[in-house]
């Protein structure tokens, strides 16, 4: 065959193929995913360029900085009318910017800058060969107890790394509650996951505990990645598509034009249903969930207690976020097939969470129970099904976020000879000791509970209120049964601080720098503003209630 008609050959092949158009990209709307991911890049590049004395200023400048951006972009999005009349869906379908997503965002970011100030804390642990230390590990790659460790901490390294693996943890948390299909969500699952089972590895003290969690997380999560990504594959053989809209058309039967190789699998329920639960099955155990949650206190108790905060409150906000707009918006046909089966997972993860952490002797573990006895009360709205479901969730989950930060912030504070003093017995006399610190933490305690003039109080009562607005009242009975089992061993902690006899061997409080310090006053401040006066911040959840379809 000669060159000539091979030549003619290509040609005529490739004339009938029109042009491909290149992607159409609403960089405006996108902007909070773009800075913070562009940010963290650059502390890749920090850490590649910039000499190690200097490069822990310059990540916690980029990390802060880049982050207030993103939340002055997110600010000025919902100023735009992006989270009401003007919400949409952007970046060709996969994303959708919106009020609950706007919502989700700002919280994240806010989350992700306290985040960033207990990362940043120098001053706790006492100076090792004249350097301040944080919370991470010097030199990550080293084996503990090995000498290349012990150099490394003699000469002072530290793993400013951590900086830009939170922001690109906190990048793929903002796409992830408002992915608008399938194959979105899941890189953003694995976008904010990975950095986290990292993060998890790098504690400076109890560094074998530390990566032991790690190790739990990521092979747990990369089990709940791949039953969801399964389901992902179930419900694309199911409907043709990974994009939200066509699938919630498909399961409604509203959906034009049918291709004859769609018809076949359209009438296949056994496609939907399995990969449905699949999918929400990888959701909830992100969320802490009772039964995807036997990693939550390994892991909460091995991680360094910053990340531990910072994980505890974004990843909750950011999988919750998820949730809602899958069932909402994708699966609102499959409704009376899915809310049974969340109510037997939110009974029984608001009394197994209640009850296990009565039993708890270690106050990281404490608090890990405790977060999946709120993972329970957040399903409680998700099951209302109503838009006060809805904003009663967003409210909860920006209420909680910062009580939880605010708290695991105060658990860095109380310190021994070994580093952090988590154990309970510990902690008794502390509010003889050093009552102001004692006092905040009974603070976050108290929200925990749900005790009234606290943002706990007000979370758990709208979220209840919808629940029995939305035809659950047997579920805000347990709900409520399920708070007064929690509430004791909330109020143990207070009266161990406040009414037992310090100890003579007992920590010490140390005195944080300013970062610390802010970390914890926002802390409180927000959970005594959202206790106090509620409805300023309800009603800006009920604006931002509505899901783009």
């Amino acid at each position: 065959m000669s060159a000539a008609a091979v030549h003619s050959l290509w040609t005529t092949a490739a004339d009938p193929i029109s042009k491909i158009d290149a992607p159409k990209i609403e960089y405006g709307q996108l902007s909070p995913t773009l800075i913070v991911i562009g940010a963290a890049v650059i502390g890749v590049l920090v850490e590649a360029f910039v000499p190690r004395k200097s490069r822990y200023y310059a990540q916690v400048f980029v990390s802060v900085v880049a982050l207030a951006a993103a939340f002055a972009a997110v600010v000025a999005l919902a100023a735009g009318g992006y989270g009401t009349t003007k919400a949409q869906i952007a970046a060709m379908g996969a994303i959708a910017v919106d009020g609950p997503s706007l919502f989700l965002q700002g919280t994240i970011l806010l989350a992700g800058i306290l985040g960033v100030f207990t990362f940043a804390e120098r001053r706790l642990d006492p100076e090792a060969h004249g350097n301040r230390v944080d919370s991470f590990a010097a030199q990550a790659a080293s084996v503990p107890g090995s000498d290349s460790e012990k150099a490394a901490v003699k000469a002072g390294f530290t793993t400013t790394e951590a900086f830009p693996l939170l922001l690109f943890a906190v990048g793929g948390m903002l796409v992830f509650p408002s992915a608008n299909d399938l194959l979105t969500l899941f890189i953003a699952l694995e976008v904010f996951s990975l950095p986290l089972y990292l993060l998890c590895a790098l504690a400076r003290r109890k560094r074998l505990m530390s990566q032991e969690a790690a190790v739990k997380y990521f092979l747990l999560g990369a089990f709940a990645s791949a039953f969801t990504l399964f389901g992902i594959a179930l419900l694309y053989g199911y409907a043709g598509s990974v994009s939200y809209a066509t699938i919630a058309q498909v399961v409604d039967g509203t959906i034009q034009n049918v291709s004859l190789a769609l018809a076949g699998t359209m009438g296949n329920d056994v496609l939907l249903l399995i990969g449905a639960a699949m999918v929400v099955m990888g959701l909830l155990f992100k969320v802490g969930a009772v039964p995807f949650h036997m990693w939550t206190p390994d892991v909460y108790q091995g991680a360094p207690t910053p990340v531990t905060g910072f994980m505890a409150a974004a990843t909750k906000v950011a999988a919750f976020g998820a949730l809602l707009r899958l069932l909402y918006v994708v699966l609102p046909g499959l409704r009376w097939d899915w809310r049974p089966v969340m109510w037997a997972v939110a009974i029984v993860t608001m009394l197994g969470g209640a009850i296990v952490a009565i039993t708890q002797t270690d106050i990281k573990r404490l608090l890990a129970y405790s977060s999946i006895a709120h993972a329970g009360f957040i399903l409680a709205g998700v099951i209302a099904t109503t838009p006060d479901g809805i904003s009663s969730v967003l409210f909860y989950l920006g209420a909680y976020s910062f009580v939880t930060i605010g708290a695991f912030a105060v658990v860095t504070l109380v310190r021994d000879a070994g580093g952090e003093a988590t154990h309970l017995s510990k902690w008794a006399g502390l509010g003889r000791r050093s009552p102001l610190v004692a006092a905040v933490f009974a603070v976050f305690l108290l929200a925990f509970a749900g005790i009234p003039l606290t943002s706990g109080f007000a979370g758990k009562f709208a979220v209840f209120k919808a629940a029995a607005e939305g035809g659950a009242a047997p579920l805000v009975v347990v709900g409520v049964i399920s708070s007064a089992i929690a509430a004791f061993f909330y109020i143990r902690v207070i009266v161990l601080m406040f009414f037992s006899e310090p100890r003579p061997e007992g920590p010490t409080v140390a005195v944080p720098s300013p970062l610390t310090m802010t970390a914890i006053g926002v802390g409180v401040a927000v959970t005594l503003v959202l206790g106090v006066a509620p409805q300023y911040f309800l009603d800006l959840a009920g604006q931002a209630g509505l899901f783009v379809r």
